[in-house]
This record gives C-alpha cells, structure tokens and sequence, in this order.
C-alpha cells in the first residue's frame, strides 16, 4: 500500500511507543481490522526492528508499516532491511529523508516551522508531521497551509478524539496517535476500542 491509498483510506498514524514484539501480532491486528492503514514503531522500543519485521509480514498489502524516532541514514537501512516502508522522524534531517528516498520508502519528517516545511521537501519528503502540536496550534498550521504546496500534513503529539475537529478545520490531512491509542501493556482489546474511537471522531470532525 502506498501513502496515497493509504490516507485516503484514514489517514491517522498509530504511533506504538513501547511495543514488544510479543504484543505486536495482536496490536497490528486489532488496529488492521479496525481501519487503520498506517502503522509506525518508534526505533526507542524495544527490539523495534523484529516488531518491524513481524507486522510487516502480518499486514503485507493492507497496511504501511515502518519506524518512527528514525534520525540517521544508517537507521533508514535497518528499517527497509526489516521490511519497512515508512520512515517517520521527529526531526527534519535532510540526509535521512534523501536516504528514505533513496530506499523507497516513505518519508515523514518532522517540521515546526516554514523553513523546516520547504527543507523537507526540498530533501524529497512525502509528507510533513507538525510536530509537537501541543507546541504549534491549529492557526499556526492554517498558516503554513497558507504557504506550504498541497502536501499532506499531519499533527503530531497530544491528539485525541476530542482535539481533531479545529485541527482537520484548519487543513490537517490527518493526525499521529500515540498515548490516546497505545499505551505500552494495553490488550488488543483496549487498542481496537480506542482505534473505532478515534477513527469515528475522524470520520465525525
């Protein structure tokens, strides 16, 4: 599944923080069969690159899985060797994007500011994460849509199902999830019943 397919079909990010590759078959499952397409496992998890590996394998054509916390080139390759293709960063590193796209892979930087907007996308990003959110708000990204080409673009950080309508208002393509959807040692079950949450407060903002 590529970007595009992908945030047409619900374009919010579950962002699983803290995943062990025990918990991961269950998770990704539950988040699949709740809709959800994109998938990323921040690289400060534990053993993150397995966890990769595996939900890579389970989800196979229904989902983008890859990394996210990815700050170096040398992580991008460890990442696209696990079978990843997404390749989120909470930080605008133009090598890094330059070797996603050298790989592949999908490119989501991290971006605060105009500058930082038109760098990523200089260096070849697909998409931009405004992040922290909790930092900017939605004006401020009304005003970098203002400028910005039509690039998707999501906020990232503190997002939950009451906090999306006057971000998607303000042009938000989507959002990144994480402590609203995955806590580290929540069931399957916790997971798809915030995921069918979530996914409804998108649907309804």
């Amino acid at each position: 599944m590529d970007l595009e397919t992908a945030l047409a079909r619900l374009p919010l990010v579950a962002i699983l923080r803290g995943i062990t590759p025990a918990e991961i078959d269950a998770i990704g499952t539950a988040l699949i069969e709740a809709g959800f397409t994109l998938i990323e496992i921040p690289l400060n998890s534990p053993d993150p690159l397995t966890s990769i590996a595996r939900l890579s394998a389970l989800a196979g054509p229904r989902a983008l899985i890859g990394a996210g916390t990815v700050l170096t080139p040398d992580q991008v390759a460890a990442v696209a060797a696990a079978g990843g293709r997404l390749i989120v960063s909470p930080n605008m590193n133009p090598a890094t994007i330059r070797a996603t796209v050298a790989a592949g892979l999908t490119s989501l930087p991290g971006v605060a500011t105009a500058t930082e907007g038109f760098a990523a996308l200089d260096a070849g990003a697909h998409a931009l994460k405004l992040f922290p959110a909790e930092a900017s708000s939605p004006a401020a990204l009304k005003a970098l849509r203002a400028v910005l080409p039509p690039v998707p673009l999501l906020p990232v950080g503190g997002i939950d199902a009451t906090t999306m309508a006057p971000w998607r208002a303000a042009g938000a393509t989507g959002f990144g999830l994480g402590g609203s959807l995955y806590r580290p040692g929540d069931s399957a079950t916790t997971v798809a019943a915030r995921a069918a949450t979530l996914a409804a407060a998108w649907a309804a903002s």
